[in-house]
């Protein structure tokens, strides 16, 4: 029964109670708030002694915080007991609700396990429910979710927070129900301030890291900006996707000033609109795979910078948008000294024209190795002509090399003696049967109506021999041969159509490549060129004159690049025997 003091002893562990619980959320630390639990035990429940195990990450428990005894304070804080030995108290003794009670008569079991415990002097009980020295009382502590424990949790589930160790209650004796229940309270609202204080902590690391990245992310930032700003060559940052697709969204001064453009015309364009039109390809495959490419970017005076560019692809942020950094490096004087020597290796370096490999270079790319069925016919007819070797055909790339002919009605000579399926290596190549020349007329420039036309074109090689050459060397000297030689290239470049070549075979010989011409119009050029080169040319205040005899074969496939140049050859003496007996001047 109740007695009259009571309610008054209950209403002010209850105030007691009420002031330990406020203090657990003015810890500032996880120390200060495990401290401020063992505290509010004793002087908010009326223990003597307190101590407060924590479950570590391995599982095991230490005493962090202990209150009521320095002694005892010093002799266990810090000390760790293994979970096995925890899980083993608290499924032993009586149940207390939440609490573990272990009475002196069962606790003998437990002093040699490893879990830290004082050992308290004073009298042995005389009644019944007094306290003895060697009695054990814990409360567990769960985390929030699981405050209301299942049965094997009960024991030391893998919720447990920790365990608050309590002794020498108030007036010596077992803590009855509202004692029971005030310390079991203690313990849940103990556990909650212990997960708020590890969350706080644990918010103030993340803090912390979150800060240091940040001041590492703008002293990174910063790096990047002094790094682009002020890099010696270009740089510049694109969109990559979408609509805006490779629009420039920053460029750096050395970029502007090599492009002559300021930073807010680069903002309207993208490297597409800059690049030289035969460069758009290279540009387009660099800007979607990444790497590195060679190219011409166009200056703001119109004239065009040869680069090199690198790009990467980077992105933002993890799932951010991704740009294109490229930087960029003016190439233009080693890609001037590489062409020159590549135009050096080609070209004549008295006459600048194409020298023999690059001539003999030209003719093999349009040259293929198999010859169109047509073809014979041509041999024939231009045999019966010249009384020499044939005429040809060319190819030109970007058509189904049988796909039929018309040259003769539609008449397609492939399908029809092969009897199999057009395709193959020659996809690509397509086959013009060589003019064929009817008439037997003689040349147009004996005096002659020229050869009859089938309308057919052609690849026309036309072989120069220079008339009289030699003697001018030999009166005047190599010097003036030189200059003869020079203005001889000016006039036949002159005479020819863009896109024909004309080389330098070497000495006074001259190869003129002149496609899509017919018999009677490679005989025309022939005249024209030969009439060009006749006129008298001044040297040192003196006039030579040099004459010039024309051969005229065509590029055929099946035929080599010297079976072509020596058949134009062979044609060159036909005419120059032919032309013999006419009279020649010289110097």
């Amino acid at each position: 029964m109740e007695t009259e003091s009571e309610p008054y002893v209950r209403l002010a562990t209850l105030r007691q109670l009420h002031q330990a619980i406020a203090e657990l959320n003015t810890a500032r630390s996880l120390a200060d708030t495990l401290q401020t639990v063992a505290d509010g035990v004793v002087t908010g429940l009326g223990y003597e002694l307190a101590c407060v195990n924590v479950v570590q990450a391995d599982g095991d428990l230490v005493v962090a915080a202990f209150a009521g005894s320095t002694a005892a304070e010093s002799l266990i804080t810090g000390r760790v007991g293994s979970r096995g030995s925890w899980e083993r108290r608290l499924a032993m003794g009586e149940s207390w609700g939440d609490l573990r009670f272990i009475p002196h008569t069962e606790g003998w079991v437990l002093l040699e396990d490893d879990v830290p415990q004082w050992f308290t002097e004073g009298p042995y009980p005389r009644f019944e429910d007094e306290w003895h020295p060697q009695d054990r009382l814990y409360a567990p502590m769960y985390a929030a979710a699981r405050r209301d424990p299942p049965a094997h949790a009960r024991g030391g589930g893998g919720e447990l927070l920790g365990v608050i160790s309590v002794d020498r209650p108030r007036g010596g004796r077992r803590p009855g129900p509202w004692g029971q229940e005030a310390l079991q309270m203690y313990a849940s609202q103990a556990a909650i301030a212990i997960s708020n204080a590890r969350l706080r902590a644990n918010m103030q690391r993340a803090l912390v890291r979150l800060e240091r990245e940040q001041q590492a992310l703008r002293a990174s930032e910063e790096s990047f900006r002094q790094a682009f700003e002020y890099a010696p060559s270009g740089m510049a940052i694109a969109e990559m996707g979408g609509d805006q697709h490779g629009r420039l969204l920053r460029t750096n001064d050395a970029l502007c000033r090599l492009l002559g453009r300021p930073a807010s015309a680069m903002r309207r364009h993208s490297f597409s609109d800059l690049v030289h039109p035969e460069d758009i390809g290279t540009l387009l495959r660099t800007s979607a795979e990444g790497g590195r490419a060679e190219l011409r970017l166009e200056r703001r005076d119109g004239t065009y910078v040869w680069v090199s560019l690198r790009n990467s692809v980077v992105a933002d942020t993890t799932d951010g948008p991704r740009f294109l950094l490229t930087h960029v490096e003016d190439i233009e004087e080693r890609k001037g000294r590489e062409l020159q020597l590549a135009h050096r290796a080609s070209h004549d370096s008295l006459t600048g024209l194409p020298n023999s490999a690059e001539l003999r270079s030209r003719l093999s790319a349009r040259l293929c190795s198999r010859p169109h069925a047509l073809r014979e016919t041509a041999v024939e007819a231009l045999d019966a002509a010249y009384g020499g070797y044939d005429g040809t055909v060319v190819h030109k790339p970007g058509y189904d090399p049988y796909d039929g002919y018309d040259g003769y009605g539609g008449y397609d000579a492939y399908e029809e003696t092969s009897g199999g399926p057009r395709g193959g290596p020659f996809d690509h190549h397509v086959h013009l049967v060589a003019p064929t020349e009817s008439g037997g007329g003689a040349p147009a420039e004996d005096g002659g109506d020229g050869a009859g036309d089938d309308g057919t074109k052609g690849l026309a090689v036309l072989f120069c021999d220079l008339d009289g050459f030699k003697s001018i060397n030999d009166r005047f000297g190599h010097n003036t041969g030189d200059e003869v030689l020079i203005e001889v290239a000016r006039r036949l470049t002159t005479g020819v159509r863009d896109g024909d070549t004309v080389a330098r075979l070497g000495g006074d010989e001259f190869v003129v490549l002149a496609d899509g011409l017919g018999a009677a119009d490679a005989a025309d050029l022939a005249v024209r060129l030969r009439n060009a080169i006749i006129p008298p040319i001044r040297v040192d205040g003196r006039a030579v004159r040099v004459g010039a005899s024309f051969g005229i074969s065509w590029a055929s496939c099946g035929m080599s690049v010297e079976e072509v140049l020596q058949s134009a050859d062979q044609r060159m003496y036909i005419e120059k025997r032919s032309r013999s007996k006419a009279p020649r001047r010289a110097g």
